[in-house]
């Protein structure tokens, strides 16, 4: 990012390609709409492209690239043009010989219906910074970077929203 911020074009391709799957991930979880996921990557990359000279050069790029995306799909989400797709193809490339069986699947899906449901109840900073550590694999204070709070404060919203999620699944424990 530094070589890109200081003008060398050929840089972008480095940067493209180092940030844009993690953030298609996030993007895609969050919209559950694969072109509007796509068209927030582009939009990230726009913006990234226009505040390019103002990197702080030795600044973090992925919490910088986060923050951006995050601040987009918040102000998509105020406009109102969320989608919520559901993609029921599971299964697909699954070979024959290994398929789970129907009693797997049906289990499978309950947990993950009900994982789902106890973390669109939770308030959305403890969402978020869930999804950012354990999901997209940030660090705690890359996180905190993207949300503009404390590592403290991030660390208490993702213990809080473990604790939440452990407490809607201990009945599913083996």
């Amino acid at each position: 990012m530094k070589r890109y911020a200081a003008g060398d074009d050929e840089a972008f391709t480095l940067v493209y390609d180092a940030l844009a799957p993690r953030l298609f991930g996030y993007l895609l979880r969050q919209t559950h709409d694969r072109a509007r996921a796509e068209d927030l990557i582009q939009q990230t990359m726009l913006h990234m492209h226009r505040a390019r000279e103002s990197f702080i050069p030795g600044a973090e790029v992925t919490p910088w690239a986060f923050a951006i995306a995050r601040r987009l799909l918040v102000d998509v989400v105020r406009r109102g043009k969320r989608e919520v797709l559901t993609d029921d193809s599971g299964a697909a490339g699954v070979s024959e010989s290994r398929q789970p069986s129907a009693d797997d699947l049906v289990r499978a899906r309950e947990v993950a219906a009900r994982l789902e449901r106890a973390l669109a109840a939770l308030p959305v900073s403890q969402r978020t910074a869930f999804e950012l550590i354990r999901q997209e694999g940030l660090s705690v204070a890359e996180a905190a970077q993207v949300l503009g709070t404390t590592t403290m404060a991030v660390k208490l919203r993702a213990h809080r929203a473990y604790e939440a999620l452990r407490s809607a699944l201990t009945d599913l424990a083996v």
